[in-house]
């Protein structure tokens, strides 16, 4: 069976092209060994993962917001979904923003702009929209050290401010409100700050405090 998943793994390897290293999907779950991969990496398209006898991984797409479960065999991590041989893959779709999950400093200052040029424009205006969130605590992706302030927009509620302490970071790069016991109002607009850069957003009116997907409440301020 190694050998076989080498063989298979060498195939991929030769199939796989030259992609420029853009994070594809987010591990969110791994279960057994598995080499090279661990809880809460980003890998990228052309990604070889190899998982053997009762070893899993949970990808989350950023782009296809599709979740899988994959469990045993060679899995070729692609552009908005896996390949894979020699193991199983359940797929589900999830409720997720791309624009959220890859919200970029210069996507998100040109938002933040749109917003509040909407902000100030006649009622009739049809307002922007703004990446979206689909659970009350949004998990954070920034440098640990600084300071998050999130403040909402459309209406009153208390600013939070939140020291990013690398002992609370998890992977040393993510912070989830969650775990600090905050939550944000579902259908509540919101501006993130993060040192000098400017993020928009929005959770989703029907958004809870259950446990979602990662890739549902993943907001990239980095």
């Amino acid at each position: 069976m190694r050998s076989l998943i080498g063989a298979i793994a060498g195939v991929f390897c030769l199939a796989a092209p030259a992609i420029a290293e853009t994070p594809a999907a987010i591990v969110e779950d791994v279960q057994g060994k598995v080499d090279g991969i661990e809880f809460m990496d980003y890998v990228a398209p052309g990604k070889i993962i190899k998982l053997g006898p009762k070893a899993g991984i949970t990808l989350s797409y950023l782009k296809s917001c599709l979740r899988e479960t994959i469990t045993e065999g060679v899995v070729l991590v692609g552009a908005e979904q896996s390949t894979v041989q020699l193991g199983n893959v359940q797929r589900v779709k999830v409720p997720c923003d791309a624009n959220a999950a890859q919200l970029s400093e210069r996507e998100a200052n040109q938002s933040a702009a749109t917003t509040f040029r909407t902000m100030r424009s006649d009622a009739n205006s049809s307002p922007a929209k703004l990446p979206t969130i689909y659970g009350t605590a949004p998990l954070i992706q920034a440098k640990s050290g600084s300071t998050l302030v999130i403040e909402r927009t459309d209406g009153k509620e208390p600013t939070i401010s939140l020291p990013l302490k690398n002992d609370i970071m998890i992977a040393g790069k993510f912070y989830d409100l969650s775990k600090a016991g905050k939550s944000l109002t579902p259908g509540g607009s919101y501006l993130a700050k993060l040192g000098t850069k400017r993020y928009t957003f929005q959770v989703d009116a029907s958004a809870t405090s259950s446990p979602t997907p990662i890739v549902g409440r993943l907001l990239r301020l980095e």
